[in-house]
This record gives structure tokens, C-alpha cells and sequence, in this order.
């Protein structure tokens, strides 16, 4: 279960080159496991988001790489955060998500969410249809993976899917937690109550209370137990062993995105340390126990900035690890 992930964002590390990825990645899932994170998360994208790079940034297809990080880590759990259930059909999903399973001993988790990039879909080829479209997909894929998670053989004839009894073996090792993403408080909050063990949040400080309200409002309709269900919260951090250095590998990080920090508007400057805590360990260890104060469970954690130095990660993982 996720108390404090690690989620690895971007791939495009300083000086590196395609041969230098998966080592990067490697060094810091293995330091994230030694410190203190409970579960390793890469994103399920083709395309870099925007925000964090361009179309073309370096991206690894994510369960491809779940599958290799299962071979060089040996207790934390690994996921996709989140899966974009309209890349996949449901039923290879469910098998690739078991086949995790059994290649890592036990420690998949599935990620899942609707979908929302459309530029990915578009130049890929896959139907990105309305928002309404994406949620009918999701509840509809969830009656074939949850089974065959259960290994049963379930059968849906659906407006999206046709599935017929069909096989997952051999079946998990794990019963393996489910979190479903995002921040919908009709529909998103809803499924998370009426299916997963898990859920992450995607959404400002401000709105974290009203989150957990509407989730715990769902449960109470559902005849959930709300205490079942582990909410995290998706945040962004870069940290060092000095604020001094922690803002310089964050300015370092933004000008090789072409933004000079000192130059930026104020109103920017502004928008961007809203997204990223920046600071020494009593700085951001901080912040997230006064988060972790508006109900959340607990953290997933991307460092954009410095994730290519493991002593970073370590020192993330070592801080909020008692948090």
C-alpha cells in the first residue's frame, strides 16, 4: 500500500543519453527502496506532458520498465501512476499486470485512470472520444480486470468492450492493490470508493479537504468502510541538504527548459513554487506533515529536478519516511 511513493516523471537527465536511462532509473529505485519509499511509480505516457518537457523528451513505455525495475528491487511495490485505461484492452492489461506480479514476487499494484492526453491518442492513433466516453471505459474495463485479478473468468458485452470468459494464468501471487487517479468528486471519488483499495489525488492544497469530504461521503453511500481505502496525494519536491542548493539544482532544472528563474515574472515565480516545495529537509519535511494534517494518507513524490542524484532521493525518502 502507498504511504510514500516515489514517482519517476521525466527521463531526460543531465547529460544523459538513452544508453544512461535505465541506469539512472535503476540507481534511484534501489536508493528509494533502502530509504524509507514504499512503492516505485512511473508514469504511463508516450509523450513527455506538458509542464514537465516537450513531445520528444526521452519516455519508456511504463510496464515494460516496471518489469525490468522488478528485477533489481526486492520489497517495494511497483505501478504505473497511473495506467491510461484507454492505451490498453482491458483483458491484456489484466495480464500484464500479472505477469508484474510474478516477475517482481508479489509487489504489482495497478494504477488506473481514464485517460486525458489527447495528444497522445491522437498521434497514436487510439480514439480518444468525450470525457464521458473515457469514464464509461474505465467502469466497463474495471468488470474485466478486477476478476481476472481474482482469477475468475469474466464475460462483458458491453458498449466499449466484449470480452469472453477470459483466462489470467497463472493468477496473481498477491492480491494486488488497485488505486484509481484523479480528483473527480462525482465520479472519480465515486470509484475509488465502490473499487479500489487506493487512491490518488491530483489536485491544489486547497481543495484537499473538500476531497476527502466527497470520498468519505461516497463510502458512507457505498457501505464502504473509508478506513479500507489509502488516499494519497501527488506532489512535486526538490530537496538538498541546504535550501541554497536545493534552488539551485531547481534553477539548473528550469534552464534546461529555457527559463531563467531570476528572470521570470513574479506572477510565475509564484505559479511555480505552488507546485514544488523547494528547500532542506526541515523545509519540506515541513510542508508535508502540514499536508499531510488536511486527511491524506499519504504521499506520492516526483523530483524532476534532481531524481538523477540518488543522495536526493535518499534524503527525500529519509525524511518523509516518518512523516
Amino acid at each position: 500500500m502507498t504511504k510514500l511513493g516515489l514517482q519517476i516523471p521525466n527521463f531526460n537527465f543531465p547529460g544523459g543519453s538513452p544508453g544512461k536511462i535505465f541506469p539512472t532509473v535503476v540507481a534511484a529505485a534501489q536508493v528509494a527502496e533502502a530509504s524509507g519509499f514504499d512503492t516505485v511509480l512511473v508514469m504511463d505516457h508516450f509523450y513527455q506532458l506538458p509542464g514537465l518537457g516537450e513531445p520528444d523528451d526521452f519516455m519508456l513505455e511504463a510496464y515494460t520498465l516496471l518489469g525490468a525495475l522488478a528485477s533489481v528491487t526486492s520489497s517495494v511495490r511497483l505501478g504505473a501512476l497511473v495506467t491510461g485505461n484507454t492505451y490498453r484492452n482491458p483483458a491484456i492489461l489484466a495480464k500484464a499486470v500479472t505477469t508484474l506480479d510474478i516477475v517482481s514476487g508479489g509487489r504489482a499494484q495497478l494504477g488506473i485512470g481514464c485517460g486525458w492526453f489527447e495528444l497522445e491518442h491522437d498521434s497514436f492513433g487510439i480514439e480518444f472520444g468525450t470525457f464521458t466516453d473515457r469514464f464509461e471505459m474505465l467502469e466497463e474495463a474495471l468488470q474485466v480486470i478486477l476478476p481476472m485479478l481474482r482469477d475468475e473468468r469474466p464475460s462483458i458485452d458491453g458498449k466499449h468492450y466484449k470480452i469472453t470468459q477470459a483466462i489470467n494464468q497463472p493468477a496473481p501471487l498477491s492480491s494486488i492493490p488497485v488505486m484509481i487517479g484523479g480528483s473527480g468528486e462525482k465520479k472519480t471519488l465515486r470509484m475509488v470508493a465502490q473499487y479500489a483499495t487506493l487512491g490518488n489525488l491530483t489536485c491544489e492544497p486547497g481543495e484537499v479537504q473538500r476531497k476527502v469530504e466527497a470520498l468519505a461521503g461516497h463510502c458512507e453511500r457505498l457501505g464502504r468502510d473509508r478506513s479500507e481505502i489509502q488516499l494519497s496525494w501527488n506532489r512535486v519536491a526538490c530537496i538538498a541538504p541546504t535550501t541554497a542548493e536545493a534552488e539551485a539544482e531547481r534553477d539548473l532544472y528550469l534552464a534546461s527548459r529555457g527559463m531563467d528563474w531570476n528572470n521570470l515574472p513574479e506572477e510565475i515565480q509564484e505559479v511555480i513554487e505552488g507546485m514544488i516545495v523547494v528547500g532542506d529537509p526541515d523545509t519540506v519535511g515541513q510542508k508535508f506533515s502540514e499536508w499531510k494534517a488536511l486527511g491524506v494518507d499519504g504521499f506520492t513524490v516526483s523530483l524532476p529536478a534532481n531524481l538523477h542524484l540518488p543522495e536526493r532521493v535518499a534524503l527525500l525518502g529519509q525524511t518523509l519516511s516518518t512523516i
